[in-house]
C-alpha cells in the first residue's frame, strides 16, 4: 500500500505522469514586467483577446512557469501545453506505508488484487497539444517546454486555431471566443467544457493580479460586462456525458462512473459498504486524496470489485469529476474505518513527491465547489478538522501508524482552497492569544524536503503549506519526535513523507511558549517550536474552545477513533476494543477543539446488508488538532476551557 498515494496501492499500480526532479529551467526568474508583455505580444500576434488569453492561462497555471516542470498531467508552462509522452519518460515510481484501506479491524486485513496497472491506449488528444502547438507557432517542442513566451504564444496560437475552425472571426470582443476557450480545455464532454469556459469567464469579469513563482507581476483587469453566448460549446460536436447517479452541485461537469459492489468467494466482497447515510449514521469529515496514479488508470482501478474505493475523483487538466460510490455509502479510502464510515473521500489527480507536478486551478476550483456543496448537505463545517488531508487521519491502533498515508502532502495549497471555499485563513486574536492557525505563504515558505526521487536526496525548492516543528527554540534543534512513528524515540527526519514534526496550513493549536520570534505549540504530547517572525509570521493569532486533562489526571488517553463502551453493542456485534494509541495528554497541555462526537461503530463486515449496525454508545468524545493528525480523547477525560 502506498502511504504517499489515496487511490494507488502498490508500486507496480502507479503510471505516474511527471518527474519529480527539477528542469534544466528551474531557478530562472523571468525580468520584472516580461510575462506581462509576453501575454501582450502573443495576443497582438494571434489576433487574440488578451483578457482571453490571461483568462486561460489563470485556470491553467494562475500564470506561473514552475521552472519548465511538468504538471501532473504533463502540462508545461503559464498555457499547460500538454506534453505527456515526454513527462511519461523519467516518471518515479513511489511506494510508502502499507495502509489497510478499510481500517476495520473486524475484517481480515483488505489487499487490493490488482498487481500491475490496466494499460490504457494511447495518450487522448488533451495530454498531447503541445505537439499541435509546435505545429501552429514555429516554435519546438523544447521551447514551448521550457521557454515562458514561447509558451505563451503556442497557447495563443492554439486558441486562435480553435476559434477559425468553430467558423468564428478572430474578433477583439472576448464574448466571441467562448467556444474556442471551451476547445482549449481538452474535455471531451460539453458538460466539463462548458464549466471550463465559465471559469475562464469567471476570471475576466472579476479580473485577477498576483505575483507568480518567477517574480512576475501580472494582472487582469476586471471586465464584468462581457456576456458569452454559452451555446457556441454546442459547435464542438462533444459526448454528453451520463451523470447517472451523480451527485454534485450544477457548478460541476460530473458523471457517474460506478465502483462495483460484488461478491467474489471466501466470503469476502468488494470494494465498498452498502449504507444509508446520513439516516443511519451522519457524515462528519470530507477526506481529500491524490491518486498517485494518471486519471485513466485511477479510473479502472477504481471499477475492479477486488480495488478499493472513494466517492469522487477529479481530473487535473480540466476539473472534471467522476462519481464511483453513492453519498449514503461506505467507501474504503481513509485507512480508517470510523473516519471511512463518516466521510466522503475525494481523489485529486496527482503525486505527492513530485512538488513542481502542480494541480491546476481548474481542478482546485471544481473541488471546491464540490466541497462546499457537500459540506452544505450533511453540515460540515469548513475547517481543517472536518476537511482532512488523508494524511491527517490518524492511524486506528499503534500498530497502524506506520502504514497510514501521507497524501495530498506538503504541496497542496490549502491556503488556497480554503479561500476557493470561501473561508480564508484569518486572524481572529491578536498576536498574542493562546490559540495560533499555522498560515505560512505559500510561494515564499520553502522548507527543504527530501525523498522526492530517491531516499534522502533533496527535492527541487517549491512552495509549501507546512511549517516544521523543533524541541527548542533554534533551526539547528532536533526535530520533534514522533513515537508512534518511531517507537525507538529515533527524529523526525525532512523526508516528504514524514509528518512527525510537522503543522499545515489552516491547522489550529494551542499555544505552548514564545521566545523571540519563535512560538512553541502543543503537539503530541510536547513542547514543538517553529519560527514564526513578527515581520513575516508563518501563524496567525486565533480563537477556539480548548481542553485539558480533567484536574487530577497526571495524563490521559489518546485514540485514533471514537468507538463505543463495550456495554454498548448487542449480542449479534463483536465488540471493538478500544485500543489507545502510544501518545499521551499530559496534564497542563491543551489542544484545539474539532467538535463533540459520539462514540459510534458501524458493523458491516458482509455482503448481506440485513446484518449491518450501527452501535453507538453513552461514551462521547472529542476530537482534537493533536499532531499532524487529529485524535479522540474521552469527553469523561478532560475539562473544556476558554
Amino acid at each position: 500500500m502506498l502511504r504517499a498515494g489515496g487511490a494507488a496501492a502498490s508500486t507496480a499500480l502507479l503510471l505516474p505522469l511527471v518527474s519529480a526532479g527539477p528542469s534544466a529551467t528551474a531557478g530562472q526568474r523571468l525580468t520584472d514586467g516580461a510575462l506581462q508583455r509576453d501575454f501582450a505580444a502573443a495576443a497582438t500576434r494571434y489576433r487574440v483577446p488578451q483578457s482571453v488569453l490571461l483568462g486561460v492561462s489563470y485556470l491553467q497555471s494562475r500564470w506561473d512557469t514552475h521552472g519548465g516542470a511538468a504538471s501532473v498531467t504533463g502540462g508545461y508552462g503559464p498555457m499547460h501545453l500538454t506534453d505527456a509522452g515526454t513527462a511519461l519518460a523519467d516518471a518515479p515510481h513511489h511506494s510508502h506505508g502499507s495502509e489497510d484501506p478499510r481500517g476495520d479491524e473486524a475484517r481480515k486485513a483488505w489487499k487490493p488484487a490488482s498487481a500491475e496497472p490496466p494499460r490504457t491506449g494511447g495518450l487522448p488528444a488533451r495530454l498531447q497539444t503541445l505537439e499541435q502547438a509546435a505545429e501552429l507557432s514555429g516554435y519546438s517542442a523544447a521551447q514551448l517546454r521550457e521557454n515562458p513566451a514561447a509558451n505563451v504564444r503556442g497557447g495563443a496560437a492554439l486558441l486562435a486555431d480553435a476559434q477559425r475552425k468553430l467558423g468564428m472571426p478572430l474578433s477583439q470582443d472576448p464574448a466571441d471566443w467562448y467556444g474556442a476557450v471551451a476547445r482549449f480545455s481538452g474535455a471531451d464532454d460539453r458538460a466539463t467544457a462548458t464549466a471550463y469556459a465559465k471559469d475562464v469567464f469567471d476570471v475576466i469579469r472579476t479580473g485577477q493580479s498576483r505575483t507568480t513563482d518567477s517574480g512576475q507581476q501580472v494582472a487582469l483587469a476586471a471586465a464584468p460586462g462581457v456576456s458569452p453566448d454559452p451555446a457556441q460549446v454546442a459547435r464542438l460536436g462533444l459526448r454528453t456525458a451520463d451523470p447517472g447517479r451523480s451527485e454534485c452541485p450544477r457548478s460541476v461537469a460530473c458523471e457517474w462512473v460506478p465502483a462495483p459492489y460484488e461478491e467474489f468467494g471466501d466470503g469476502d466482497y468488494g470494494n465498498h459498504d452498502l449504507a444509508d447515510r446520513p439516516a443511519s449514521q451522519s457524515v462528519k469529515y470530507i477526506v481529500i486524496h491524490d491518486t498517485e496514479g494518471s486519471w485513466d488508470t485511477t479510473l479502472k482501478l477504481v471499477q475492479d470489485p477486488a480495488y478499493v474505493s472513494w466517492q469522487y475523483t477529479l481530473r487535473s487538466s480540466d476539473g472534471h469529476v467522476a462519481q464511483h460510490v453513492p453519498l449514503k455509502d461506505v467507501a474504503w479510502h481513509a485507512g480508517n474505518w470510523y473516519v471511512n464510515a463518516t466521510s466522503v473521500g475525494l481523489e485529486h489527480e496527482g503525486f505527492l513527491a513530485s512538488p513542481d507536478a502542480w494541480y491546476t486551478e481548474a481542478m482546485y476550483r471544481s473541488s471546491a465547489r464540490l466541497v462546499r456543496y457537500l459540506a452544505q448537505r450533511f453540515g460540515i463545517p469548513l475547517d481543517r478538522q472536518h476537511i482532512l488531508g488523508h494524511d491527517t487521519v490518524p492511524g486506528t491502533t499503534a500498530a497502524t501508524i506506520r502504514g497510514m498515508h501521507t497524501d495530498p502532502g506538503p504541496f497542496w495549497d490549502w491556503a488556497h482552497y480554503f479561500r476557493l471555499l470561501g473561508r480564508p485563513f484569518t486572524a481572529t486574536a491578536g498576536p498574542r492569544s493562546g490559540v495560533v492557525t499555522i498560515r505560512p505563504d505559500y510561494a515564499s515558505n520553502q522548507p527543504l524536503y527530501t525523498g522526492c526521487a530517491q531516499a534522502g536526496q533533496a527535492c527541487a525548492p517549491h512552495g509549501s503549506g507546512a511549517v516544521r516543528l523543533h524541541i527548542a527554540p533554534s533551526e539547528d534543534a532536533p526535530l520533534v519526535k514522533d513515537i508512534g512513528l518511531r517507537p525507538g524515540g529515533e527524529d523526525s527526519t525532512k523526508d516528504v513523507n514524514d509528518t512527525g514534526a510537522r503543522a499545515t496550513t489552516g491547522q489550529r493549536y494551542a499555544v505552548a511558549g514564545r521566545q523571540g520570534d519563535w512560538t512553541a505549540i502543543w503537539y503530541l504530547g510536547q513542547q514543538a517550536w517553529f519560527h514564526n517572525p513578527r515581520r513575516q509570521p508563518v501563524a496567525v493569532g486565533a480563537r477556539g474552545p480548548l481542553l485539558t486533562p480533567k484536574p487530577g489526571a497526571a495524563e490521559i488517553p489518546v485514540y485514533g477513533r471514537a468507538y463505543p463502551e463495550a456495554a454498548a453493542y448487542p449480542a449479534d456485534v463483536p465488540v471493538q476494543a478500544i485500543s489507545p494509541l502510544p501518545y499521551r495528554l499530559l496534564a497542563g497541555q491543551r489542544y484545539v477543539v474539532g467538535g463533540r462526537v459520539p462514540g459510534e461503530y458501524l458493523y458491516a463486515k458482509t455482503f448481506d446488508v440485513t446484518g449491518h449496525r450501527v452501535v453507538r454508545g453513552k461514551e462521547a468524545y472529542y476530537e482534537i488538532q493533536f499532531g499532524h493528525r487529529v485524535a479522540f480523547v474521552k469527553a469523561a477525560d478532560v475539562r473544556l476551557v476558554r
